[in-house]
């Protein structure tokens, strides 16, 4: 039981009958409210300054059964870890410990392979590092193929991990190329879908909405964007569960 006198901090993480449950401060917010974090397995409860942190606290107690249907349809963390089986931009792509330093290897049949060697967390973190650097590449090479045909200017590209979105765009201002930032996962997602996020961003450069010409131009470039946005919709929880401890 949470006393009427205890002070809680942004971000820490408390416990509802077992359950995780993450407090946070939003000051966009004006009232308590609970949301699931799926990348995390967890309930974040959320005020809008630090003095309501107490009683998120009590409201998500009050929650419990709540909470504990959301979690259950949360797909549970997977390491990356040697044996698993990904596919990079649609290549199949395995994971295999070995000795030395972290090498990503073209073998016979297609097949890619990253070998990293450490323990577990050590592991992880090397392919999390290849991973990245192969989506910056990968994404890059999709923005420019998107942005020749648009003849739009070419942006500068970044991969991050963000939770809510799967990409972002800043046009170019003041002599200043455009950015593109795509969350690095996605080069675990089918091509289609990775190239659909791609060129929803590019067209942010010349359309920075979602008005009528903007979904005129992703179509132009990937057809019907429905299935990409259903998929990602339905097996975006499972692709933040990927390595979600070493993101």
């Amino acid at each position: 039981m949470f006393g009427l006198g205890r002070t809680h901090a942004d971000g820490d993480l408390i416990e509802v009958e077992g359950l995780p449950v993450r407090l946070k401060v939003n000051p966009r917010s004006r009232r308590i409210a609970l949301r699931l974090d799926r990348s995390r397995r967890e309930v974040v409860a959320s005020a809008p300054d630090r003095r309501g942190l107490a009683e998120a606290a009590r409201f998500a107690r009050s929650r419990a059964d709540w909470i504990r249907s959301r979690l259950s349809e949360s797909p549970a963390p997977c390491s990356f870890a040697p044996g698993l089986d990904l596919a990079l931009f649609d290549r199949p792509c395995r994971l295999e410990a070995g000795e030395g330093r972290t090498r990503l290897l073209d073998e016979t049949g297609g097949v890619l392979v990253i070998r990293a060697a450490g323990a577990p967390d050590a592991f992880a973190r090397s392919v999390v590092r290849v991973l990245k650097r192969e989506a910056l590449a990968g994404f890059r090479d999709l923005s420019r193929r998107h942005c020749e045909t648009l003849g739009a200017p070419l942006p500068k590209v970044t991969v991050n991990d963000a939770r809510t979105r799967w990409g972002s765009c800043t046009p170019g201002r003041a002599g200043a190329p455009p950015s593109v930032r795509y969350v690095w996962r996605l080069a675990l997602a089918p091509l289609p879908v990775a190239d659909y996020v791609a060129a929803h961003e590019c067209a942010h450069i010349l359309q920075p909405n979602h008005g009528p010409a903007f979904w005129g131009l992703v179509r132009d470039l990937v057809g019907d964007p429905a299935p990409h946005r259903d998929w990602l919709k339905r097996e975006g929880p499972r692709l933040h569960a990927l390595g979600a401890a070493e993101g």
